[in-house]
């Protein structure tokens, strides 16, 4: 095996993958050379990644620009939809996508046309297999030694990445998340992998556990996460009478600046229930749940808790996805009502309906007599009958995404009425607000940012009969406000 057996593949993977980069990328890649070196090697890693498994220098090449050339498309139709660039992150989540295709603008593995090209790709990685040799050293004991030294040597590079000099060096190149800024620099693969090394040695500061505040003075505190919700007004689509209620009988709303764009709804959720704003979270703010597993002592379940509350989680999917059976149970939350409380459920579409979920958070709040008597109830509720994707044959007769939307908007229009009749004669304070936009053709995030949503806050059973007041928030700040509901005197209203 001569040095030029390597060298060869691996320079023809470096500048292969930096062409196709180039051509996909929207911002001009840095030409600056020590830009290029961090580039060069986010690419030889993934080439020495690939040839670990087969010690066939072509082949692994290939793997590599097959894999930036995945990667790529990837990241050109994330950053439209999203406006965001592919991020470590997202790799946890594609376990998600063979689980729940139907969240995504994908097709299940079984499908022949996404069977068919693995397939194929399996039947040309067997063929090549059998056509190039392995660059294996001679004898027995020095390939044995190259064999499990190669992945010895990789892993001894992450943990000397996670020292803390090997962390004082990432810190230079990476002093914080900037995601579009990194990528034009250092290319898609390094920015993962310097992000994801960032993420690993960052230590989160965890505040106290909350203690409770003054006398809360509610029976019933619902917040309630919609799918997707803003005013469709704004898209061009119809008034909903919700939206008439909310500016005429709501303590206050407005436009919620949220952390994402058409997805990534455990950013906005992780914000209200935590009051943390994403700049606080370093590296975590991509996936506050993969990052701090739900460890939140000041979370707004736990400050209900210390208050005297039950707390109670409603969300009509499954317990799995972005683990949040888990992730809510360490938020603070004493029962979880997910997909299996929801059986006989109407669905709308895909999901359950908006307003069956505001049905069974009326029936969590009433008295009962399987219930604490007396006890108060903090409820949080996820819905989903407006998660996309918004494919021709989701609803009948209706093929046209903007159409489907204002289909179901309608439908959590209705629900939150629901909500506001249910909680009108009783001393409660109810807030809603929209996850993120929608990811609708007719919905594109600007170069500013996220297109915020919409939210408000009632307070029920007061004589105080203040005029609704907009005050437009970022989803941390509305985390804070909300504080104010469970431990009065900690936060003020309005934010």
């Amino acid at each position: 095996m001569s040095l030029a057996t390597l060298l060869v593949p691996l320079s023809i993977a470096l500048v292969g993958a930096f062409a196709i980069e180039a051509a996909t990328s929207p911002r001009r890649p840095s030409l600056r050379a020590a830009d290029l070196a961090i580039r060069s090697i986010g690419y030889a890693l993934v080439t020495l990644f690939w040839f670990q498994f087969s010690w066939r220098p072509w082949l692994a090449a290939s793997s590599c620009l097959l894999t930036l050339a995945i990667l790529s498309v990837v990241d050109r139709l994330k950053r439209q939809v999203i406006g965001e660039p592919v991020v470590f992150s997202d790799l946890a989540l594609l376990a998600q996508v063979p689980r729940h295709p139907q969240l995504y603008y994908t097709l299940p593995l079984t499908d022949f046309r996404i069977a068919g090209p693995l397939l194929l790709g399996l039947a040309i990685v067997i063929a090549w297999y059998a056509l190039e040799p392995a660059a294996l050293p001679d004898g027995a004991w020095a390939s044995a030694l190259a064999v499990l030294g190669l992945p010895a040597m990789l892993a001894a590079l992450v943990g000397a990445s996670l020292s803390p000099a090997g962390q004082a060096v990432l810190r230079r190149l990476f002093p914080y998340p900037d995601l579009a800024r990194d990528v034009a620099r250092y290319g898609l693969v390094a920015t993962m992998m310097g992000y994801g090394l960032r993420r690993l040695g960052e230590v989160d500061a965890r505040p106290s556990s909350p203690s409770a505040g003054g006398e809360a003075d509610d029976e019933i505190v619902v917040v309630v996460q919609l799918e997707s919700f803003l005013d469709p007004a704004r898209l061009g689509g119809p008034n909903l009478p919700v939206m008439a209620r909310i500016r005429a009988q709501a303590a206050q709303y407005g436009r919620l600046a949220v952390p994402a764009h058409g997805a990534y709804t455990m950013r906005s959720e992780h914000a209200v229930l935590t009051g943390l704003d994403p700049d606080g979270l370093g590296f975590g703010r991509y996936d506050p749940y993969l990052a701090r597993k739900g460890e939140e002592p000041t979370s707004l379940a736990r400050l209900a808790r210390a208050s005297g509350y039950e707390t109670v989680f409603v969300h009509p999917f499954h317990r799995d996805f972005f683990d949040r059976a888990q992730v809510f149970r360490r938020l603070g939350f004493d029962r979880l009502v997910m997909e299996e409380d929801f059986s006989d459920a109407p669905r709308i579409g895909p999901y359950i309906a908006d307003v069956a979920v505001a049905e069974r958070i009326l029936a969590e709040v009433m008295p009962s007599e399987d219930r604490a008597a007396g006890r108060r109830r903090f409820v949080f509720s996820v819905t989903m009958e407006n998660h996309g994707p918004w494919k021709p044959g989701r609803l009948a007769g209706i093929d046209e995404p903007l159409a489907q939307y204002l289909h179901h908007v309608a439908h959590t229009g209705q629900a939150v009425e629901r909500l506001i009749d249910g909680l009108a004669g009783r001393r409660a304070t109810l807030c809603v607000f929209g996850d993120h936009a929608p990811s609708l053709p007719d919905c594109r995030p600007s170069l500013s940012g996220p297109v915020a949503t919409d939210y408000a806050l009632f307070r029920f059973g007061r004589e105080d009969g203040q005029a609704p007041v907009r005050v437009d928030l970022t989803a941390a700040q509305l985390g804070c406000v909300l504080r104010d509901a469970l431990a009065p005197k900690q936060a003020g209203l309005r934010g």
